[in-house]
């Protein structure tokens, strides 16, 4: 299926991504710009700007759509907290997203590793606003308490798809489960931003899109964001449609209508895209 014109970036991605690593100087850093072959890596990295991806670049569970590393991770390294809050201070950011790899191999799911991380950028960068984009930690309420207790910014957890096709998408994870999380971090802290996010082009039919965003609504979700799937490789599952930029748009309307904060929807959106803009 080729790409129509609308989903075709002129970016020199491999010339910027030499330019971050030089800035960040740290091998052992990961970026989901790189680790998930995000489109808009050129972009966000000619800005200097990145998210973190944090607890290794080896994912615990096999989604359909991923182009993160599967396989069994390593430990926790306690080192990466201070080595992140300096990467951050050298690239002199005042926004930045944390996000991991979903790590169901831990008892809590990671959660007390982003609060370090948290905790660490927050000392280093008293100016520095923090989200998280954090896996579903298998329901644990505690360890949603342990991130929350470390006061990010935003706390995001991406929706990914309607739930139809969960089986298909997501089999290890669970729609309810999703939005339960975001229902919760809202209810144990009503002053953080709550965040989440979708990929339409998978075989959704436009009902099924409004209807997550009733439901996101329902869990006071604040912020959403919708883009178009992209398949990092060949061997990943591939898009069902291009959705055109006009239903994108109609998207970003009823969601207005609905009362979100703000809804960011476009073929090239994704979860950390532009993040410190949605909440201005």
């Amino acid at each position: 299926m080729s790409l129509p014109a609308f989903l075709i970036k002129r970016t020199p991605k491999q010339a910027n991504i030499r330019q971050i690593r030089t800035l960040l100087g740290d091998a052992s850093l990961h970026t989901v710009c790189e680790a998930a072959s995000c489109p808009n890596i050129g972009e966000c990295f000619s800005q200097k700007t990145c998210t973190f991806i944090i607890l290794g670049d080896v994912c615990s569970r096999n989604c359909a759509f991923c182009g993160v590393g599967k396989g069994t991770p390593l430990p926790p390294d306690p080192d990466e907290p201070q080595r992140v809050a300096e990467a951050v201070k050298k690239l002199g950011l005042n926004y930045v997203v944390i996000t991991s790899v979903t790590r169901d191999d831990l008892a809590d799911g990671g959660a007390a590793h982003f609060a370090k991380v948290i905790r660490e950028c927050q000392m280093t960068n008293d100016k520095c606003q923090i989200e998280v984009l954090i896996p579903d930690f298998n329901g644990d309420e505690k360890a949603l308490r342990t991130v929350l207790a470390a006061n990010p910014y935003v706390l995001n957890h991406n929706i990914e798809t309607v739930p139809r096709l969960y089986p298909a998408v997501r089999p290890q994870a669970n729609y309810e489960r999703s939005l339960n999380l975001l229902r919760s971090a809202k209810a144990l802290d009503g002053q953080i931003y709550t965040k989440s996010g979708f990929m339409v082009g998978l075989g959704e039919t436009k009902e099924e899109v409004v209807a997550v965003l009733c439901d996101l609504k329902s869990a006071a979700c604040d912020i959403v964001t919708i883009g178009q799937y992209l398949p990092p490789s060949r061997s990943h599952l591939q898009p069902e449609r291009f959705v055109e930029p006009a239903e994108f748009e109609d998207y970003r309307e009823i969601g207005k209508k609905l009362g979100f904060r703000h809804v960011a929807a476009g073929p090239f959106v994704r979860s950390s895209y532009h993040a410190g803009e949605l909440i201005k």
